[in-house]
């Protein structure tokens, strides 16, 4: 992979908050290169088949293992989910005051993601509305790669059930990184619509339209879906020593 070439980060996560989002949202549009993404891509395709878990209409993988009763089994993850991104992950700042070297997973129990889900979206398939649960740390990065989405934000009504109209719309562009955090994680829920192609995409309509590449082109506000991947970088609180022992079972793609 040709590591000569690097986006150009923001100074802090200040300069990549999502402003019409409660503020505990970020968004990178060129957190990883077009090298980076297809190398990427690449070990995701290559990886043994049994690291597939195939779903009704989609696949996932999941890094280092899937988790048991809330607990991941102790293992590192493999170099090309590392590098760059969990680098990168721990060096964006939160704010810029000069004896600050807090990054968004400072207080999370392991101080960096130790848990990657690999979910592939082919065309006209999302994932219901859900939250991530309390498994994890409150803090959630997510780098998407191939193509665009639209990730929708939802909340619950007053008697309980899920109000199906989003409150808020947040296009995903390729080699863009989200971060969603605080009342955002624990408040909200998040899904993916079942269509071929996002409409409706406007500076009224997407909550992170601002922060979206200069280079986007939406025609007609429209966005028509290809095969998209994304990365969900998480801290899962509870780990278990047992993968020392247990490291056979978990064989890692170099």
């Amino acid at each position: 992979m040709d590591t000569s070439s690097k986006p150009s980060l923001p100074p802090s996560l200040d300069h990549a908050r999502v402003l019409q989002l409660p503020s505990s949202a970020f968004y990178i549009s060129e957190f990883i290169t077009e090298d980076e993404e297809k190398f990427i891509l690449d070990k995701i395709a290559t990886a043994p088949k049994p690291r597939w878990k195939q779903l009704s209409r989609r696949r996932l993988q999941t890094w280092p293992s899937d988790l048991i009763k809330n607990k991941l089994v102790d293992a590192p993850l493999p170099p090309w989910l590392e590098e760059p991104i969990v680098t990168r992950l721990r060096s964006l700042r939160l704010d810029e005051r000069a004896e600050s070297h807090l990054h968004v997973f400072s207080d999370s129990p392991h101080k960096r993601p130790n848990h990657v889900l690999i979910n592939e979206y082919p065309p006209g398939i999302g994932i219901m509305a859900h939250k991530d649960g309390a498994a994890y740390y409150p803090v959630v990065c997510t780098v998407s790669l191939g193509a665009s989405i639209c990730l929708n934000i939802h909340e619950m009504k007053e008697n309980g059930t899920l109000n199906n109209n989003p409150v808020w719309r947040i296009l995903q562009e390729p080699r863009s990184l989200l971060i969603t955090t605080a009342n955002l994680y624990t408040d909200y829920l998040h899904g993916i619509d079942d269509i071929m192609e996002d409409v409706k995409l406007s500076e009224e309509t997407i909550a992170n339209w601002s922060l979206l590449r200069p280079s986007s082109t939406l025609q007609g506000g429209r966005n028509l879906r290809q095969t998209r991947t994304s990365l969900t970088y998480r801290d899962v609180l509870n780990v278990s020593k047992l993968g020392n022992k247990l490291g056979f079972l978990f064989n890692q793609q170099k």
